[in-house]
């Protein structure tokens, strides 16, 4: 499977990668957008893209054409964007501001609704005070949103360590999941196949939690189990409902340098989880299986990691360090001809071979392998592609798997023979010959009189061929007439200048500079 690879620039522009020829496919650049961007995000099927920018502008691309669709601008800087997951061609989007809460937003009106962050404790509608505040002393709140796979519910994750499980329709929140210690939650993303929940704190613990709702329909499981809760307290009512939705499947930890966690996310299939270390000075990537187990460390230049993302079916990882580097690391194969071949077997160094007796002898017709059964004649489809067995498309709608590619147009060998050529000509024009040298000092009024070879137009001169002269063509024909004798040694230098004078005249009268020469 072809997956382009989208960065975004510090200009303000986005560039679309082709992995398999490692080339640049598309360039998409919006004149109204100068500043960073902060986030992307594909649609489902790959047809469109949601980009976020400093500059507080939403913008939605379509791919295949590289048009802008629409653009919005918003009251806050996005920190991150992500798309409605549920529809082909979605027009909603989640956006995280720096400053306020998570927002839903309709890119067709752009209306935005914001979400709530907290639930109000015993009906008071007191939020909690703010942790964090900017240079200038205003206090902001740090929250992180997800959709879940089909989209009808948003995971919220604030600043006093609960997850809220939100209808984004009717802005209610229907449960809440406080995690243990009652950390700042920085991070919340869903897996791909919507089975598990990855949840990064500030307590230095990224937290797996495994889905219990349905996949889909989850909005209509929670009239289920509010039916079977009979909890008057609000809140409590919402934590028993949380208890049932999700539940603590797995934590990773530094045990030893405690360290802090950067952009953790699971892989395609939801088998592995990444993340990197959050110091400044080193490139450092965390693989650990489901099951808890530090499987592996990537460790880079000493750049800090930026963002991480896991290629949707293949074992790859792309990183982009604070220097705008994007590193992609590939798992190391080692050759094992055995597997093709139980029988084969590997050579440290050159063996003498000695054959078998009945080697090359010939095989009897009993003991020849059976022919196959497959029909060699069958047509080969190359064109079409098939479905991916890890897709979580369920629609109808193909995925985009590559983009067309347009070379250039080069120019032809012939255009470029007729240029080398035409330059040749001009130069040669306009370089001094001795013979022509001869001709300008002796006789250039006259040629100028009498039969004008050279046409002065704008300060260039060309030459136009015109017929042979009366006189050259009588020496030509004197001279086919009349073999050449050898020279006698007193006439040697008459017949010379005879000559010279010959090959003079015929020249001036006969020659054609447009690279046609029959002599």
């Amino acid at each position: 499977m072809n997956a382009p690879i989208i960065a975004g620039c510090s200009d303000g522009s986005c560039v679309i990668w082709d992995f398999e020829t490692r080339g640049i496919a598309k360039e998409l650049r919006d004149r109204d957008c100068v500043a960073a961007i902060t986030s992307v995000c594909w649609s489902k099927y790959g047809h469109r893209i949601l980009v976020s920018a400093a500059d507080k502008s939403l913008t939605l691309w379509d791919v295949l054409s590289g048009e802008k669709v629409t653009r919005i601008v918003l009251q806050q800087t996005p920190l991150q964007a992500r798309l409605h997951p549920g529809s082909s061609m979605p027009s909603v989007c989640l956006a995280c501001p720096l400053s306020s809460a998570p927002m839903i937003v309709d890119l067709n009106t752009g209306s935005t609704t914001a979400l709530p962050v907290t639930v109000p404790d015993m009906g008071n509608g007191v939020a909690p005070p703010s942790r964090y505040k900017f240079p200038d002393g205003t206090p902001f709140t740090l929250t992180a949103a997800c959709f879940n796979k089909n989209g009808d519910l948003v995971y919220v994750g604030n600043s006093k360590g609960e997850i809220l499980i939100i209808d984004h329709k009717n802005v209610k929140v229907l449960a809440m999941i406080p995690i243990s210690g009652g950390a700042v939650i920085k991070n919340i993303v869903f897996s791909r196949n919507g089975q598990y929940l990855l949840a990064s704190s500030n307590d230095r613990i990224i937290r797996i939690y495994e889905n219990l709702l349905p996949l889909k329909d989850g909005l209509a499981a929670f009239d289920d189990l509010s039916k079977t809760i009979e909890e008057e307290d609000t809140v409590e009512k919402m934590k028993a409902v949380g208890s049932k939705s999700l539940v603590l499947f797995r934590e990773f930890q530094d045990l030893i340098t405690k360290m802090h966690w950067k952009a953790p996310c699971f892989s395609g299939d939801g088998e592995w989880v990444i993340a990197a270390s959050a110091s400044k000075g080193e490139h450092k990537i965390y693989i650990w299986d489901r099951a808890g187990h530090l499987v592996k460390i990537l460790e880079g230049p000493k750049e800090a990691v930026f963002d991480l993302a896991w290629h949707p079916v293949h074992p790859i990882i792309v990183s982009v360090s604070l220097t705008g580097l994007v590193y992609i690391w590939a798992k190391d194969y080692t050759e094992n001809w055995s597997a093709f071949a139980p029988d084969f077997k590997e050579l440290e160094e050159n063996e003498e071979y000695v054959e078998r007796e009945d080697e090359f002898d010939l095989v009897p017709e009993t003991e020849k392998v059976k022919e196959s059964d497959a029909n060699e004649d069958d047509e080969v489809d190359i064109v079409n592609v098939e479905k991916d067995p890890f897709s979580d498309s369920d629609m109808s709608q193909e995925e985009l798997c590559f983009l067309p590619a347009i070379p250039c147009p080069d120019v032809s060998e012939q255009h470029d023979k007729c240029v080398g050529s035409s330059s040749k000509l001009i130069d040669s024009n306009h370089s001094g010959s001795p013979l022509s040298e001869e001709n300008g000092q002796n006789g250039q009024a006259a040629n100028n009189a009498s039969s004008p070879l050279e046409e002065d137009t704008g300060g260039t001169r060309l030459k136009r061929k015109r017929k042979p002269s009366k006189k050259g063509l009588e020496l030509q024909e004197e001279k086919v007439r009349k073999p050449l004798k050898p020279l006698k040694s007193s006439s040697k230098l008459s017949k010379t200048k005879n000559k010279s004078v010959v090959d003079q005249d015929y020249g001036n009268d006969v020659y054609v500079g447009d690279g046609s020469d029959d002599c």
